[in-house]
């Protein structure tokens, strides 16, 4: 950077600049300085030597600006208010209320609960950017190990947790069973287990969802059957898309009734044997190494748990 340059983008400069403009008088921006006139005057001749143009048009009896310093002048307020504000911007920064968080989630979060927590925590934290990427596990995993986003939310069955993760549970909640409207089983308010197990099954791969596709299908194996996989679908939204059309019934988290697609309805199962069916768990998963927003955005998250305890 030249010593013009360099010159230029002190603050004291421009800060001789607005007093001057602002009093249209030497002497009595001088005063306003703490400082004496010459050395005013020749800073501001500097200034526009400088710039290669005149920023006052001077008389002996009055100063004015000119276009050049009308024009100059909201950019040089705007200068100083910005420099002003560095510190509080940074402290801000460094205590998490100031930063960009890339959070991903699982479709059953977006049910209800994500969209609670973002209008809550935007309203706490105005000044993080959240950016909102829509993820299935197996795709949150690399990214977060590869640094390409900060937390999830993820689904899984209940106690697994993602190897070299820190994680907050934030619901546990039971799996019900999306059925056709036409289907015989329907009209019933409550499901024979048995019945429910002879029906074909749409369900996600397991490569999304290991842990959980793993205990609907210990549950089958356990009762002395093997789940009939009629459709796999990746998100929830189009699992319960497939059961309307009526290629089977599904296995949804119990949030997934929120999603009240015409020609589906949820029953869950009665009696003893609903013991048998496996629940699962949503949890926020992060990296060790937090910056500070996601350090702010988990104690946040912490505190909504607690909350509903």
């Amino acid at each position: 950077m030249s010593q013009t340059s360099q010159s230029l983008v002190e603050l004291r400069l421009w800060r001789q600049f607005i007093a001057v403009a602002e009093e249209l008088h030497f002497g009595r921006a001088a005063l306003r300085l703490h400082m004496t006139q010459p050395p005013l005057t020749q800073a501001i001749a500097n200034l526009e030597q400088q710039l290669g143009v005149r920023l006052f048009d001077r008389t002996k009896r009055s100063v004015q600006l000119t276009t050049a310093g009308h024009a100059l002048l909201p950019e040089a307020r705007e200068l100083l208010a910005r420099a002003q504000a560095l510190p509080a911007h940074a402290r801000a920064a460094a205590h998490g209320e100031v930063g960009r968080l890339r959070l991903a989630f699982v479709s059953t979060v977006g049910f209800g609960l994500l969209p609670q927590w973002v209008q809550a925590f935007r309203a706490l934290y105005p000044q993080v950017e959240l950016d909102l990427i829509e993820a299935t596990g197996d795709v949150q995993l690399p990214a977060l190990e590869r640094g390409d986003i900060d937390a999830g939310f993820m689904l899984h069955s209940p106690g697994f947790v993602p190897d070299g993760l820190q994680h907050l549970r934030i619901a546990r909640e039971a799996l019900v069973v999306a059925l056709p409207e036409q289907h015989a089983l329907a009209a019933a308010r409550s499901l024979s287990f048995s019945a429910v197990l002879q029906q074909p099954l749409v369900m996600f791969p397991r490569r999304i969802l290991p842990s959980l596709h793993d205990a609907v299908f210990g549950m089958y194996h356990a009762a002395g059957r093997t789940p009939h996989i009629a459709q796999e679908a990746i998100q929830m939204q189009t699992i319960v898309n497939l059961v309307s059309a009526g290629l089977g019934m599904a296995w949804v988290p119990d949030s997934v009734r929120q999603f009240q697609r015409p020609g589906v309805v949820y029953r869950q199962v009665a009696g003893k044997q609903a013991q048998q069916v496996p629940g699962c768990e949503t949890s926020l998963v992060w990296n060790a190494a937090a910056n500070p927003t996601l350090e702010r955005f988990v104690e946040f998250a912490r505190g909504r748990v607690a909350g509903r305890h």
